[in-house]
């Protein structure tokens, strides 16, 4: 049995994800798992190549509730193939252990996640099923472990973005500087396609957008607070090129950005809304 197992390495070829075909044709299906509502937050995804019913599960970190999921996709003949973690921090990697006793995967992450089996390089792909194609992305600064993962099918695409990107807002620099999650976020994710979606690890927006209209009260800022005030869950529901727009993390050179910090350098104004931010 390979690494992998049908998650086959495939050398730096740009992946295409995505929910749906152009043909309308459903080859990928993403489904969100919320665990710890209430306090963490947090999501576990299911994704399921729907032509082969391969299968991966994304940071199954509470598996009393993840589980039942898994139970229920594959006796519905859906076969797992990988348990992917973002990062190591134990409410994302932190139900390995457990998953393991009844799903004996593969497990693929960054180098510190528990019981890790293959940490992919920056930019290495592999596949899920036939249509499923899969960049890791390394954004280290919350953890120096943290990896994106970019799913492509056909023309649509998404990303799972654990505690680099949230909707929004982004992670604590518990690892790392300001000057990397300035990397993570806007040379490596903003890099990604606008119509990517984003997939974080947790549910965070409506304390994001409260931040965020402190920092500036433009169009697309109010319009986010206005969707988080009416939707409970945001996770798929935006794009890097939203991001670009309504994340301040992600709008380092905004005059109104740099206004609130006070600085105009990237590094300093970032640093800065991270502080501001932590003292909420």
């Amino acid at each position: 049995m390979s690494l992998l197992r049908t998650a086959k390495s495939v050398l730096s070829r740009p992946a295409t994800s995505s929910l749906f075909t152009s043909k309308s044709i459903r080859k990928m299906h993403v489904e969100s798992i919320p665990v710890w509502e209430g306090s963490g937050n947090n999501y576990a995804y299911l994704v399921t190549d729907d032509n082969t019913k391969e299968a991966v599960i994304i940071d199954p970190a509470n598996p009393s509730e993840v589980l039942p999921h898994l139970k229920k996709a594959t006796d519905s003949g859906i076969k797992l193939t990988n348990i992917i973690n973002t990062h190591h921090h134990h409410d994302h990697a932190g139900g390995n252990v457990e998953i393991l006793k009844s799903y004996p995967l593969p497990i693929i992450g960054g180098k510190d996640c528990t019981k890790v089996t293959k940490t992919p390089a920056h930019g290495e792909t592999f596949t899920i099923g036939e249509g499923i194609k899969v960049k890791a992305l390394h954004t280290p600064c919350h953890t120096q472990d943290s990896i994106c993962f970019l799913f492509e099918d056909g023309n649509d695409k998404a990303v799972f973005t654990g505690d680099t990107l949230f909707i929004g807002g982004c992670g604590r620099f518990f690892e790392g500087k300001a000057e990397e999650m300035d990397t993570a976020l806007n040379k490596t994710l903003g890099a990604l396609p606008d119509d990517t979606k984003v997939y974080p690890g947790h549910e965070y927006t409506k304390g994001n957008v409260k931040f965020g209209v402190k920092v500036d009260q433009s169009e697309a800022i109010k319009k986010l607070e206005a969707f988080a005030d009416a939707n409970k869950q945001t996770q798929g529901k935006f794009t890097i090129g939203d991001e670009k727009k309504h994340n301040v993390f992600m709008r380092l050179d905004d005059p109104a950005v740099q206004k609130f910090t006070g600085k105009t350098g990237r590094v300093d104004v970032m640093a800065a809304l991270r502080e501001a931010k932590n003292s909420m």
